[in-house]
């Protein structure tokens, strides 16, 4: 190492613009990585749906979804399978385990569509298979709404769609809200009956008239000539002249017994935006495309295409994700900026001015490194990227700090700042190397973290490895060459240089300041190496004992301060579209008296898609979190003021950000009797009542709705040459009318058994979902279900106990891991042991934190953050076990080399403990500091999300630090004590032995 550091001194021009290099390209990849919110997770989900219309949910079962399911339980990766009926619907959604390819699935279940086909109805429409992709839902959605008619309202939709989609970065927009155009034929039955025409008949030469023929081609003298016949109706009056029977001479058309006109489809939902009638437009974004500069894009265009408008006509925008990356990434940057700045602050004080600037360029080039890294991975610019960030904010400085310290020692001392700081670089490589090593092996195993929780939180195990890579570069190779370019021996007082001299050569027991008293606390705890040692025992036991009886339980994942809520009207019962949308006014009309709400959108509908008792949504978008009531409050008094709705259920759900967007009660009940599962739901609904704090509780059982049925007497309807096809068809003549045939306007752009119930519950306010869910589930081990039915826990719970299993697996991992490079670099087990004490004293300070605040454990970023912390706190062991062998091999005896080696190593272990602990600070405290503004706000979004594991981190390393200072150096002597007795032994059994000869 020594060899290739002197190379590296000697070409420091070279070393000095590659790192002006490395600081370009880094600066260039930050502007151009693309930004996002939260992270695009690749979600093994594939779709598969069909229709058949007039068929009810039984029907839908019978003959749509168990095909399908046959055919596709066969998949090779199938992790589960889902299948749904509705009326005139069915839909199967496949779930694959994580890490399956996504594209392969997608092939192999087209495929086993394809054989299924032939099982399913010849009327069923051809299945679609689509993929769920997070990618592709939408950033921005554009309403647009007005007092102005209908048909106006689609014109311009569908102008602003074609106008989106020609920008780059838009991959498509999807209307919603808008119904399709048709021609409708008003049959007269009395004419129809004269002319003695059949249903049949007409419909096949409507059919039959309304095509395009490709004729072939004609080659000859003159050339090739494409010939064609063309018949494609254009519009109502082509219709109209359609010849439908000829009679002699006579020509009947359409337009003899029918009228024609255009019109819209019926009803199907209602939408509205404030009140008023809208539009909306979904707008999704390419892959790798900046949503910021996106969503500004189509702004522009929509802004100029209002100009050609009526000013009546209103846009609102919705679900606006670059608004929410703007600002999270703007909160985010504030706090790196803040962190640096308290860090440097400290450096600073303890360094002076041109050692600190030194330490302080090792930030922005290990940052503008990785970030340049993170940039060719093709990895975006996410809240979870920003916050590793800020994490490694003060563990970025720490191998620089202790280079630099040494070599402004050697400094002091005379030598020159080139032959400092490579005799610093030299000295230091190998503790910087292994110290570095053990923090990344803790972040190694979160890199094969599998599920959507592993998917989400895996860009920061690639963060903190990359950019943490780039640090060990700027401490070994950058900053000691700028150093031996730029330094110079700062001046010291007379104090100073005594107490660096009493450290090196002289008593540090005698030094005065912190590192006096530092060096006589540690004097007196290694007289009684023993004594100190079962101390901290004694605090460790007594912390995990008071843990196990006063700790405030688990959660498994940050509660964030929404921006968006929803509430949802729930009725079991036949209401038509438009009792529907009555309903939904209603509350939709309460709502727009509500404090704290910026705007209202709601949709009356027929469907509900899984939730088939859902009858209308209403989208809320709040006022700024800083300028309203907590989301909670707002959703307690919205439950007050709709409570006394009648025959109406309504729910409020809020945005649930992270991994898992499940409720936190997600359970499956399974029986091959679906009545036995119907009342086995019934039976557990009741315990919950019973146990109390569930909210919003819904299940999939069928809906108790009126069907009529009608019994065809099949032998009299042949009597009047009637089938079961043509009377099907009559009655859906009465009701919705019959689809004949398309066509194309100038003006329009398209043509127009095993039974599984779920029951799914949210947490009253107050309540842990983790303390909930396992009462419910003590209550059902003993409660007597119906023979048949059992039952499992899925969503958040699911995740929860996985995301609990691997997170131990990875900390067993991370330890056995530190331990081997640990033996590799001091050759003992006992010191390896010593060095990973630390970890044992950390976890005790998280706890301990954790009781005085009166806090739940997180089980993802706590867990996170006791891994990480178990990799940052051993570094300070491994510098002064380091010092203190050197210190042994100088020929010192024990209790003076673990007492010279504390007070060499005291300023570097508290540095780079203090910078790590306030690089957190902002985070811990839950506050967005913005220098620039000069502005401090406390308990923003954006730091809501990593408040848990900064405090779990910054918490066990000041404890770890507390403890290890005095601890390791009080068992470094125990050992050596110990080595001594067991060599006093060995000698005397070989003298017995002599002896004995003799």
């Amino acid at each position: 190492m020594r060899g290739c550091l002197a190379v590296i001194f000697a070409r420091s021009r070279a070393v000095i613009l590659i790192f002006a290099a490395l600081l370009c390209g880094g600066a260039y990849a930050y502007v151009s990585i693309p930004k996002e919110s939260n992270p695009d997770i690749p979600i093994p989900f594939v779709y598969v749906s069909t229709s058949l219309s007039g068929i009810s949910p039984e029907d839908s079962e019978r003959l749509l979804v168990k095909p399908l399911e046959t055919g596709l339980s066969g998949l090779a990766d199938l992790k589960e399978m889902k299948g749904h009926a509705y009326e005139g619907y069915a839909s199967v959604t496949l779930e694959f385990e994580a890490g399956a390819d996504v594209a392969e699935a997608l092939d192999r279940v087209r495929v086993a569509v394809d054989q299924a086909r032939p099982d399913l109805p010849e009327a069923a429409t051809e299945p679609v298979v689509v993929e769920i992709n997070t990618a592709l839902f939408p950033v921005l959605t554009t309403v647009l709404s007005g007092p102005v008619p209908e048909r106006s309202l689609n014109r311009m939709a569908r102008e602003l769609e074609t106008r989106l989609e020609a920008l780059t970065g838009v991959l498509e927009v999807d209307i919603g809200g808008g119904r399709s155009d048709l021609l409708e034929v008003l049959i007269d039955p009395v004419a129809f009956a004269t002319y003695g025409l059949s249903f049949e008949a007409l419909v096949g030469q409507i059919n039959r008239n309304n095509a395009m023929i490709a004729a072939g081609a004609i080659d000859g003298a003159a050339g090739r000539f494409v010939l064609k016949v063309p018949g494609l109706v254009d519009g109502a009056a082509d219709l109209m002249q359609m010849p439908v029977k000829v009679e002699g001479g006579a020509v009947v058309t359409l337009g003899d017994i029918a009228v024609v006109r255009r019109r819209f489809e019926d009803p199907r939902s209602f939408a509205r935006i404030n009140g008023q009638p809208a539009l909306t437009l979904d707008i999704t974004k390419r892959s790798g495309a900046n949503i910021i500069e996106t969503v500004a894009a189509a702004k522009a265009v929509i802004a100029a295409a209002q100009q050609d408008w009526p000013q009546s006509v209103h846009i609102d925008y919705l679900l606006d994700e670059s608004r929410e990356v703007e600002t999270m990434l703007g909160d985010l940057e504030a706090n790196v900026v803040a962190a640096i700045v308290l860090v440097m602050l400290v450096v600073i004080y303890a360094l002076g001015l041109r050692p600190a600037l030194l330490v302080g360029l090792s930030i922005p080039g290990a940052f503008l490194a990785g970030v340049a890294l993170l940039w060719a991975m093709g990895i975006t610019m996410n809240i979870v990227v920003l916050f590793s960030l800020i994490l490694v904010v003060g563990m970025l400085v720490d191998g620089a700090i202790v280079t630099t310290e040494l070599a402004d020692r050697y400094l002091q001392e005379g030598r020159t700042a080139a032959e400092a700081y490579r005799a610093a670089a030299g000295r230091m490589a190998g503790p910087l190397l292994s110290s570095t090593a053990t923090t990344l092996s803790v972040f190694v195993p979160l890199l094969f973290w599998t599920g959507t929780t592993g998917e989400f939180m895996k860009f920061l195990p690639i963060t903190v490895i990359v950019t943490l890579a780039a640090s060990l570069l700027m401490a070994l190779v950058f900053i000691p060459v700028l150093g031996g370019v730029i330094a110079r021996r700062s001046p010291q007082t007379a104090a100073a240089k005594q107490a660096l001299h009493a450290a090196e050569h002289g008593d540090p027991r005698l030094g005065r300041g912190m590192a006096g008293i530092y060096a006589r606390m540690l004097q007196r705890a290694l007289l009684f190496p023993g004594t100190t040692v079962l101390l901290s025992l004694a605090l460790l036991l007594g912390t995990f004992g008071l843990y196990g009886k006063y700790g405030a339980g688990l959660t498994f994942f940050p509660e964030i301060e929404p921006d968006f809520m929803q509430v949802q009207l729930r009725a079991r019962d036949n209401f038509s579209i438009h009792e529907r949308d009555a309903l939904v006014r209603v509350v939709e009309d309460q709502l727009l008296q509500t404090e704290g709400i910026t705007s209202v959108y709601a949709v009356a509908s027929l469907g509900g898609g899984d939730d088939l008792d859902l009858i209308g949504t209403i989208q809320l978008e709040l006022d700024p979190w800083d300028q309203r009531p907590p989301a909670a409050e707002i959703g307690a008094g919205i439950r007050a003021e709709v409570a006394d709705l009648p025959g109406v259920e309504v729910r409020v759900e809020t945005e649930d950000d992270g991994p898992s967007g499940d409720k936190p009660l997600d359970l499956h009940i399974t029986a091959r009797d679906p009545s036995v599962a119907e009342a086995a739901v019934a039976q557990i609904r009741e315990i919950m009542t019973g146990i109390g704090g569930f909210t919003d509780v819904a299940d999939s059982r069928a809906l108790p709705g009126v069907e009529w049925r009608i019994e065809i007497d099949r032998a009299e309807a042949a009597r009047y040459g009637a089938d079961l096809n043509l009377l099907g068809q009559t009655v859906q003549l009465l009701t919705h009318g019959v689809m004949v045939t398309s066509f194309r306007p100038d003006d329009v752009a398209e043509s127009v058994d095993v039974r599984v119930l779920t029951l799914s519950a949210n947490v009253a306010p107050g309540l842990l979902a983790d303390a909930q869910i396992e009462r419910l589930r003590q209550a059902m081990a003993v409660a007597d279900l119906p023979d048949g039915a059992s039952w499992r826990f899925k969503g958040e719970a699911e995740e929860q106990d996985a995301a609990m299993r691997f997170l131990i697996l990875a900390f067993v991992t991370a330890v056995v891991l530190m331990a081997v490079i640990l033996i590799a670099q001091f050759n003992s087990f006992y010191q390896a042991a010593v060095v990973m004490s630390a970890i044992i004293f950390s976890i005790a300070g998280v706890l301990l934190g954790l009781l005085v605040a009166g806090r739940p454990f997180g089980v993802v970023m706590g867990g996170i953050g006791v891994i990480a912390l178990a990799g940052i706190v051993v570094n300070t062991n491994i510098v002064l076990i380091d010092t203190y062998n050197a210190q042994r091999r100088a020929g010192q005896s024990p209790c003076e080399a673990a007492l010279r080696a504390g007070a060499l190593r005291l300023r570097p272990v508290v540095l780079t403990s203090l910078t790590t602990v306030l690089g957190l600070m902002p985070m811990v405290l839950g506050m967005k500091l913005d220098l620039l503004t000069g502005s401090m706000v406390f308990g923003a979004p954006s730091s809501q999300w990593w408040t848990e594991l900064s405090t779990t981190i910054a918490g066990g390393l000041v404890a770890a630090t507390l403890l290890t200072l005095l601890v390791t150096p009080a068992m470094l002597v125990l050992g050596a004590r110990g080595q001594q007795r067991r060599a006093r032994r060995r000698a005397a059994r070989r003298g017995l032995g002599a002896e004995a000869t003799a």
